[in-house]
């Protein structure tokens, strides 16, 4: 039955949905082996599902645990996601801005999947910082002071959550129907009426064309239509990295700097305002424009920060043990120029060197280490300047410049 259903996938035939929800649960409850579903990953990976089977691979990971519901504490509750990218820290500076305007934040996130980070380990890079929480704590906070960033609970879509990690080492992130099912069971079981999606496309991302972010939003807004849920996606370029810095507590001191009013010359800084001001707009039925005063009103007046304090005081986290690497390298510009274009993926790569990523899904992240770049596109370099600095702890090979920056 188990090789049955792999090799009928591998020849790029349809699953039923008896056959997707017996594999998977099995797999769940320790009857099917790591190799077994990695081969049937493999084979989704390769050959594609169809939409019905995307459905059901939806459903099942829905109906593998509870569905939130927050009717009666939140109206219109809006959640936001994005595919991931190389210095993608939007969720730290968008949860405090969208809760400080007055919308109820509630976002489960994950870990680091492929080369990209994941906000619940830059979250954990903030010293006693609680990521695991119980509904029950979820539903209180909320009602508190607006905001949570949890990680999945235990009853939460568990066979995502185990399904995650294992793509993470698999080769097998990059597939649409997974990254569509993974996504919108989240979602949908995390009790959202209104989700927006931020797909990111580059070599720095999941996905490397825009043909392939148009589909995963297609398929997306069906999964929505389905559940009734309203989906709104947005497409945004990873081929650049997010912001200056790579790393989890760079990433976090970075977020803070934002919310501070520092650091606003960049494409992260854009993009969250973007982000935050749809998310608003959607919660509140008001024009995106109307919704932009009210997020640069929440900026501006020190309110999304102090609500980020409050979110890091609730959890139980501490700033002062976000702490980096006193060790550090400097890549530096070979000549004069001016920078035509930074590789994403490249320092996606140094990165999970360093010890910023996993490598297999039982490695332990260095939240220490991390890139802090110095110069941005289109910034005039001369020769000898610092490119980037490069906390670390452990032995590393420094790439040659010439792969990660352009300079002409």
């Amino acid at each position: 039955m188990i090789v049955d259903i792999i090799n009928k996938k591998r020849l790029g035939k349809e699953l039923s949905y008896s056959e997707i929800d017996k594999f998977f649960n099995a797999y769940l409850d320790g009857d099917i082996k790591d190799y077994q579903m990695s081969a049937l990953l493999m084979a989704i990976c390769i050959n594609g599902m169809t939409d019905e089977e995307v459905f059901a691979l939806t459903k099942v990971f829905i109906d593998s645990g509870d569905v939130l519901d927050f009717s009666g504490i939140i109206d219109n509750m809006v959640d936001k996601h994005s595919t991931g990218g190389i210095g993608d820290k939007t969720t730290l500076v968008i949860a405090p801005i969208v809760a400080a305007c007055g919308v109820p934040v509630v976002k489960m996130s994950g870990r680091g999947l492929g080369y990209t980070g994941g906000t619940i380990d830059k979250l954990e890079s903030i010293g006693g910082f609680k990521t695991n929480l119980t509904d029950e704590q979820i539903i209180k906070q909320v009602k508190d002071i607006g905001v949570v960033i949890t990680s999945q609970t235990a009853n939460l879509t568990p066979m995502d959550k185990a399904i995650y990690a294992l793509r993470d080492v698999t080769g097998t992130v990059s597939s649409i129907p997974l990254i569509a099912s993974s996504i919108m069971s989240k979602k949908i079981a995390g009790g959202a009426d209104k989700i927006l999606i931020d797909i990111k496309v580059g070599n720095g991302a999941l996905l490397n064309t825009k043909k392939d972010a148009k589909e995963l939003s297609r398929l997306m807004r069906e999964i929505g239509k389905i559940y009734q849920k309203e989906v709104v996606t947005i497409i945004s370029d990873m081929n650049t990295p997010l912001g200056y810095s790579i790393g989890n507590s760079l990433e976090v001191l970075e977020a803070i700097d934002i919310l501070k009013g520092k650091e606003i010359d960049s494409n992260l800084y854009d993009l969250c305002i973007s982000l935050a001001s749809s998310m608003v707009s959607l919660s509140k039925g008001i024009d995106k424009a109307a919704a932009a005063k009210e997020v640069f009103e929440a900026l501006n007046k020190g309110r999304a920060y102090q609500k980020f304090l409050e979110l890091v005081k609730y959890q139980k986290g501490d700033l002062k043990k976000c702490t980096v690497s006193e060790k550090v390298k400097y890549i530096k510009s070979p000549k004069d120029g001016f920078i035509d274009s930074i590789n994403a993926l490249e320092l996606g790569k140094l990165s999970v060197a360093l010890g910023a990523g996993r490598v297999s899904k039982e490695d332990k992240i260095d939240f220490e280490v991390g890139i802090k770049l110095k110069k941005l596109v289109g910034d005039e370099v001369k020769k000898g300047e610092v490119l980037a600095t490069v906390y670390y702890h452990k032995d590393f090979e420094m790439p040659k410049v010439e792969t990660i920056f352009e300079i002409g």
